[in-house]
């Protein structure tokens, strides 16, 4: 059986096996898997199990749908990749039943597969738990460039109407001095 793994550090480990023909992603609670996180649409993608395809079909979502850093509206997910909805990284897994368990006296790390690379900030959140500072950065380094993950629309219609009212101000303020010039010489 298919199933998303959160890898995202607030949510990492969490799983959701693929077991219906379609499964809704989103936000709020009537969504099949719940991710409550605000970069998460309130209804974000679907995923639809065709045969041995999981197909993922974005939702008109805010902040989109990515499949290995690819926007996509429709596209074929397939085990091992990530799927990234707003700031909720997933990764599809394969079902398919792991090496049998080691002997009673083996280390379990022994037989254990090498675990998936994962961002420094998860690391360090692991092994020394979150600090203060990290909380309020979101878990992202202090300083880092965080205008390249999620960026507010430029409003070019608000730029051009403020434009317009200085370049009206300006002739207007012109025409006043110009027309006070002229009553100034008719005086005297």
């Amino acid at each position: 059986m298919a199933k998303l793994v959160i890898l995202s550090q607030s949510m990492n480990g969490r799983v959701h096996e693929l077991k219906a023909d379609k499964t809704t992603i989103g936000r709020v609670e009537d969504n099949t898997f719940q991710i409550a996180e605000p970069s998460v649409s309130s209804h974000h993608c679907e995923v639809l199990l065709r045969g041995n395809e999981v197909v993922i079909k974005d939702l008109n979502s805010t902040n989109g749908t990515f499949i290995n850093d690819e926007k996509v509206t429709e596209s074929v997910l397939k085990p091992g990749q990530t799927l990234r909805l707003g700031q909720i990284e997933l990764r599809l897994e394969n079902g398919a039943p792991a090496a049998p368990a080691p002997a009673p006296a083996a280390s379990p790390a022994a037989s254990a597969p090498p675990p998936a690379k994962k961002p420094e900030s998860v690391t360090r959140a692991a092994t020394r738990g979150v600090s203060l500072s990290e909380l309020e950065t979101g878990g992202r380094p202090p300083g880092g460039d965080t205008a390249s993950v999620f960026t507010k629309k430029r409003n070019k219609v608000g730029t051009y109407f403020w434009i317009a009212v200085v370049v009206v101000a300006i002739i207007i303020i012109g025409l006043l001095f110009y027309a006070l010039s002229l009553a100034n010489t008719h005086n005297h």
